[in-house]
């Protein structure tokens, strides 16, 4: 193992502080979501995005939520699983389906605090374009050194895809 002089540990600390605070309040926010209202971070994410009761198609939602619809699609279902979403037609065209809340996923929204990527996406928001690039090349090098160069990018703090939530009264 190579020492590192004090100015790259203090830097490489610094890095890994960073990345331990932002996975610390995912985790803590996904587990209150969890235990407060039996469902995932990841759910409640998706949910958020539709709190102003315009229904959105899968494409709208993968893009508001900054990730792929295949990823959405499966958070989607298991919403409507619970009685969260529903999924209907489109009014202006039948062939297209889109997500809206149901009197359940409403309720549930007025209990439930902002998710944090929701904070991480306002903070990305406020970066220049330069240190979003500069922040997305690193990231990516980081994951690729983590041995994640073939990992999928799904929703944060979605890991079970088997894991439905429970309907609720």
């Amino acid at each position: 193992m190579n020492r590192a002089r004090p100015s790259e540990q203090a830097e490489i600390r610094a890095v890994m502080d960073g990345l331990r605070r932002i996975v610390q309040a995912l985790r803590v926010s996904a587990r209150a979501a969890e235990r407060r209202h039996g469902i995932s971070g990841a759910q409640l994410f998706v949910l958020h995005q539709l709190v102003d009761g315009k229904p959105r198609s899968i494409n709208e939602l993968a893009a508001l939520t900054f990730t792929h619809q295949s990823s959405v699609s499966t958070v989607v279902s298991r919403l409507d699983d619970g009685g969260y979403v529903v999924r209907k037609s489109s009014e202006d065209d039948a062939r297209r389906s889109q997500v809206a809340l149901t009197s359940t996923g409403r309720a549930l929204l007025r209990k439930a605090p902002e998710p944090v990527q929701a904070h991480l996406i306002a903070g990305l928001r406020r970066l220049t374009s330069s240190d979003r690039q500069f922040l997305a090349r690193a990231l990516s090098v980081l994951a690729d050194e983590a041995g994640a160069k073939d990992v999928a990018p799904r929703l944060l703090f979605d890991d079970d895809s088997r894991r439905r939530p429970t309907r609720r009264s």
